[in-house]
């Protein structure tokens, strides 16, 4: 994006990949693995990513030549000035709604900017690089649009620069960095702070249930919006499970509806919300409900990989899911029971990270009641000390779910997983791995190995 308004962009990375080949093919110098003299005049700006430490190589270099450096969320501040900036934020949904709205926009030939955490097919992957000026609608001429997911973790969303912001949910999470609610809640005040006034366009969308609107959204400058199920809120939200059909209206009026690929309440409001932005933006009604309905999804958001049948004889339906936090998970399994009514539904989840699974432990015992039989490989270590992962395990989640009814076990081996679940399967069962980690390979792997009669974007994640 940066290349292509104007900037001489290179770059390194520890290992190749998709990502990186995607780059060199659109003519961005880049190497892979250390290269300390990299680094040097000319260079105007480095730009670092959360996953890199602060004494690696190129960086300690760059700093003691007085290069001037800066994180991923501070440089997408930067390049959210200068342009009409939307940034989705919310403890869940964001890649979701930020992938909805591209579409819609894109669709009603608003042709925006992007920046999404996600593979989002209907994108070609997770950015977009838009117009300079927004072509058409109501805003026509203005700064071009750049949606962009805005981040709480580590307080990174407070470095965007946004004119319109939307805050889907606000809960427990990150608390390795936040230690409590009160904390969370405080930072996206901070977050929706920073909109303009409302007199030169700043505009809020936070849930009306669910993102402790008062304490976040009171006395904010901006113009305040909320969006939700309660009829007092000012964009009424229906939503019809068995049929996925979604009605907003506003102010008691009916706004735009559509029917969704989509299944789940928090599929619904996602969708809302999008809807509402969209309209914020310019964007026709009819090309909003449009672009809705035609919406296929994200990549390991309750991703259909195929029906295929197992070894020993039985046919199952298979599903990858990006789910790591007790909200999303719960939301998950009830939407794919009310949508798929299977047999049983079988959950392979893989915790992500010791400090959230021991933090939210009781919340994510109750969260998978929804499934019949569930699976739980090692807990993934991301950025936990080595202390923290001595004080959790996934014997304790399975213990725990054992103790509600929920019938559960630790499988350490992904390859032994498999095998369990081509064992254990049923005719009619619904396999679902969840997870923010690497155990999305379990359910790629799976499908492979069995028969399958339909596969459906079971590329890798």
């Amino acid at each position: 994006m940066l290349k292509t308004r104007g900037a001489t962009v290179s770059g390194t990375d520890q290992s190749a990949s998709e990502i990186t080949e995607a780059l060199v093919s659109a003519g961005i110098s880049l190497s892979i693995g250390p290269s300390p003299k990299r680094v040097k005049p000319p260079v105007d700006l480095v730009v670092y990513s959360a996953a890199v430490a602060l004494d690696h190589s190129e960086l300690v270099r760059a700093k003691a030549q007085g290069i001037e450096t800066m994180t991923y969320a501070q440089a997408l501040g930067w390049a959210q000035s200068g342009r009409t900036a939307v940034s989705i934020a919310g403890t869940h949904g964001k890649s979701t709604t930020t992938a909805l709205l591209a579409h819609v926009l894109i669709e009603a030939g608003l042709d925006p900017s992007v920046i999404v955490g996600a593979h989002v097919p209907q994108l070609g992957g997770g950015t977009r690089t838009g117009s300079e000026e927004i072509p058409q609608g109501s805003l026509a001429g203005s700064p071009g649009i750049f949606v962009a997911e805005a981040c709480e973790f580590n307080r990174s969303f407070h470095s965007h620069q946004p004119t319109i912001a939307l805050i889907n949910n606000v809960e427990e999470d990150h608390l390795d960095v936040y230690g409590s609610l009160d904390e969370i809640v405080k930072s996206f005040r901070v977050f929706a702070g920073n909109l303009p006034e409302a007199g030169e366009g700043g505009r809020l969308l936070i849930a009306h249930e669910g993102a402790h609107r008062r304490a976040v959204a009171s006395g904010l400058a901006c113009a305040v919006s909320t969006f939700g199920w309660s009829p007092t809120a000012e964009y009424h939200v229906d939503y019809e499970p068995t049929t996925t059909a979604t009605t907003v209206w506003h102010n008691g009026r009916e706004m735009f509806a559509w029917t969704g690929r989509l299944c789940g309440e928090h599929n619904a409001l996602n969708g809302a919300a999008a809807g509402i932005l969209a309209s914020w933006l310019g964007a026709d009604l009819e090309a909003i409900s449009q672009g809705l309905a035609s919406f296929t999804g994200v990549d390991r958001r309750m991703q259909f990989l195929g029906e295929c049948t197992a070894r020993n004889g039985a046919r199952v339906r298979v599903f990858d899911d990006y789910g790591h936090h007790p909200t999303e998970c719960e939301k998950t399994l009830t939407a794919l029971r009310t949508a798929e009514n299977p047999k049983r539904i079988i959950c392979v989840f893989q915790p992500h990270q010791h400090s959230r699974t021991r933090f939210l432990l009781e919340q994510f015992a109750q969260s998978f009641a929804r499934a019949d039989l569930v699976i739980v490989p090692p807990i993934y270590f991301v950025r936990d000390s080595e202390v923290e992962r001595t004080l959790v395990s996934s014997a304790d989640l399975v213990s725990r779910l054992n103790a509600r009814g929920t019938r559960a076990r630790a499988i350490d081996e992904f390859s032994e997983i498999s095998d369990y679940l081509h064992q254990t399967a049923e005719d009619g069962d619904l396999i679902v791995v969840m997870g923010a980690g690497p155990v999305w390979a379990i359910g790629h792997e799976f499908v492979k190995s069995g028969h399958a009669s339909k596969v459906v974007n079971a590329s890798a994640a």
